[in-house]
């Protein structure tokens, strides 16, 4: 066998370690197995093992510092609520009332922040390993006081260990894995954008648009992830060596989403127009070869390897490009050439989008910018900490009746384990708290999952203890199991269940006899998500159609900020300096949000949805909308002032005046058309002016001016299609309260 060479030994080792937790896990784990095997203490596996899991599932991304003081808070918290737990072991009410309060607590603290959240939900989940090893103990006649909370922080802790040194170890890899998914998933968004540019008649633009929104939200889950990775690692320093090149690379994808995600007119409008040219086939060409440029360069970052641009697409450009030019010789009407001047436009914006692209083949990424700050998420004190929990303590907070919620459900849960008594009950809490989501969807839809999965595992559990009985390779067994959990539980939840039901079945079967758990586990099971299904839909439901009123709200607020920054930009000339950045991404993340409660809500019970198709053709404008103010963004520049510059900016800013009142009408459940409509009207007619005076303004003027004119009419319309849309569900809404019995 030939020896690797340097470069190939290297690539094993990334490979190695991109496959992180659950690698850690296989360490930790079978480090552990093999510990209780040499000192002769296979009683300690379960109480180990399960405090590993709860420590990993602790675990957010971080620099290895940020790690250590996470990991420190989280085995502060764990041994607080194993002890509290076995203190009260014996006093069902104490016991009750103290995880029904630790539950809502513990719940509400991931006000704070995506650290906390997983801290406190591992806490959580620690607890009720904690009853499983005290009530498994005293099944067996074994009392040490102490022991079981001891062992599950131990276990912990020995994860804790790996996870820092594998955090010193590979401090940039984290951020290597989120950029190389946000290119992979930038990817696909600008290719099926490109599917917008087909010159026929009769496409659903509107399906499209839809399912565009929704890669979207995708996308913006993707940035705001990678942004978060690359903070965690600089704070307020200035980054170096490849944390430098990643956060390079992290402003180019913000640059290239908002070139792709923008639109330049009407597609049904362009197809119908050029229906008998391949001009728009030569826009879908350029742009399906730049998503999958998206996509080389997501391996090129895996495999740290330099990105090289193909020549492919500098000749698409050029074949546009000609293909523009010979549209324009045949152009015969005004209208042809105003829809030849978006054509040009979006051309424009392509040779832009792929010199960002090719500003990732340099070193530092920086592709010429000087202004590369990031925005802090983060609480900065614990004053400010607290104030992000006290603004979610009102029963119109998702996360405040979640927390409520689950409280209750755990406490029904413990009544009817206390009521029929079954061998290891404290599963039906386990899986109450695992099956429990904000969200109604995600709880049915794990439901489903938790039953399926523990059957599997269940199964599959039996037939290895009998193909197996060896003790050592029911060890290999478990640990297999665990790594599998962690490599499967965020994208394949039931063969996770599946995993870690196979991993306790052997677990167990090293103190006893693991046969009779597998009746109760299946049957627990199933009281545990009933109960988690009957709390979501009984227990302070908050229904998605109930939300959509302050999320669109948001998104037109959003939308308002994001079109302030891009007029001033008119005026001063394009910076991407941080407010900027900050208000396209708070307009992005709001557009995400509302995408996805929408989503959301068609996964509730049709009853309590009577009116979704209006909340989705909202959905479609807003987003329309969206795309509208990113071409602007796209396109902006520094304008001469002239009649025709202040006419603009007036109707931008009627515009923007237009979008906070129906922010405004949402949030009051009433929208004023009268509020503010003579300026308006103003404005609007003024546009139109300046359109008449223009003439044929496809073929003259300014082309930047001419960009900004286009899409502030297309804003317009959009605007007028979101209010009618706003009062048809406020209407719809005010009937359901009326008609709704007390």
């Amino acid at each position: 066998m030939l020896p690797l060479s340097p470069d190939a030994l290297r690539q094993q080792l990334r490979s190695f370690a991109s496959r992180a937790q659950p690698v850690r896990i296989l360490l930790t784990l079978g480090s552990l197995m093999a510990t209780c095997a040499w000192t002769g203490h296979p009683d300690a596996v379960i109480p180990l093992f399960l405090g590993a899991i709860a420590s990993a599932l602790a675990e957010t991304d971080d620099s290895w510092r940020g790690r250590l003081r996470a990991q420190l808070v989280t085995l502060g918290c764990f041994a607080a609520i194993a002890f509290a737990v076995e203190a009260a072991f014996g006093m069902p009410l104490l016991f009750i009332a103290g995880l029904a309060l630790s539950a809502f607590c513990l719940t509400m603290l991931g006000a704070v922040e995506a650290r906390y959240k997983a801290i406190a939900y591992a806490t959580l989940i620690l607890a009720m390993y904690a009853t499983l090893g005290i009530e498994n103990m005293g099944a067996h006649g074994v009392a040490h006081r102490g022991r079981e909370p001891l062992l599950l922080v131990a276990g912990a802790a020995w994860y804790g260990v790996f996870s820092v040194l594998w955090c010193a170890a590979f401090p940039a890899q984290p951020v290597q894995a989120r950029l190389v998914t946000l290119f992979t998933v930038l990817g696909n968004y600008v290719r099926f954008k490109a599917s917008l540019f087909e010159p026929l008649r009769g496409i659903d633009i509107e399906r499209k648009r839809l399912a565009l929104a929704q890669l979207n939200a995708e996308v913006v889950t993707e940035l705001n992830a990678a942004k978060e990775s690359i903070f965690r690692r600089i704070g307020a320093r200035a980054p170096t060596g490849r944390i430098s090149r990643y956060r390079g690379l992290y402003l180019i994808a913000q640059d290239v989403h908002e070139r792709a995600s923008s639109s330049h007119d009407d597609y049904n409008a362009l197809a119908d127009a050029f229906f008998h040219s391949d001009l728009l086939y030569r826009c879908q060409r350029v742009l399906g070869l730049q998503g999958l440029a998206c996509q080389r360069l997501a391996e090129s970052v895996a495999r740290r390897e330099p990105f090289e641009v193909g020549p492919e697409t500098v000749q698409a450009l050029a074949d546009l490009r000609s293909a523009i030019e010979h549209e324009r010789a045949r152009a015969d009407t005004p209208a042809r050439l105003a829809l030849l001047a978006s054509v040009e436009a979006l051309a424009r914006n392509l040779a832009l989008l792929d010199g960002q692209l090719a500003g990732a083949s340099q070193p530092s990424a920086r592709a010429g910018r000087t202004e590369m700050g990031l925005f802090d998420r983060s609480p900065r004190s614990w004053r400010d900490a607290v104030e992000r929990v006290r603004r979610q303590l009102t029963v119109r907070s998702p996360l405040f009746r979640h927390a409520l919620r689950l409280s209750i459900a755990l406490v029904a849960g413990y009544g009817v384990m206390q009521a029929i008594h079954p061998a290891q009950g404290y599963w039906i809490l386990l899986t109450t708290l695992f099956v429990c989501q904000q969200s109604y969807g995600d709880t049915i839809a794990r439901m489903g999952q938790r039953i399926a999965g523990t059957a599997l595992g269940v199964v599959a559990g039996w037939a290895l203890l009998q193909l197996f009985p060896q003790p050592l390779v029911q060890s290999v067994l478990a640990v297999v199991a665990g790594v599998l959990f962690f490599a499967t539980r965020t994208t394949r939840y039931l063969l996770a269940t599946a995993s870690m039901t196979l991993l306790v079945l052997m677990c167990f079967n090293q103190v006893g006899d693991s046969g009779v758990l597998l009746v109760p586990r299946l049957v627990d099971t199933a009281i545990g998500s009933a109960i988690a299904g009957l709390a979501v839909l009984l227990v302070l439901p908050h229904w998605q159609a109930r939300r959509i009123n302050e999320l669109a709200a948001a998104a037109m607020r959003g939308h308002a900020g994001y079109l302030r920054q891009i007029v001033v930009q008119y005026r001063t000339g394009a910076r991407d300096h941080l407010d900027y950045r900050l208000a396209r991404r708070n307009d992005h993340n709001a557009d995400a949000a509302l995408s996805t409660a929408v989503s959301d809500m068609f996964r509730e019970p049709g009853y309590v949805r009577p009116r979704a198709g209006v909340a989705l053709r909202f959905l479609i404008r807003s987003h329309t909308l969206l795309s509208y103010l990113s071409a602007l963004g796209a396109h902006r520049a520094a304008l001469p002032d002239s009649a025709q510059m202040a006419v603009l900016h007036a109707s931008a800013e009627g515009a923007i005046a237009a979008l906070e009142a129906l922010a405004a009408g949402l949030e009051k459940g009433a929208v004023d058309v009268t509020d503010g409509a003579e300026a308006e009207s103003a404005a609007r007619a003024a546009l139109a002016q300046a359109a008449a005076d223009g003439g044929e303004s496809g073929s003259a003027g300014d082309p930047q001016a001419r960009t900004f004119h286009t899409e502030l009419g297309l804003i317009w319309l959009q605007i007028d299609a979101l209010r009618t849309h706003a009062r048809e569900w406020l209407q719809s809404e005010g009937s359901e309260t009326t008609t709704a019995p007390a």
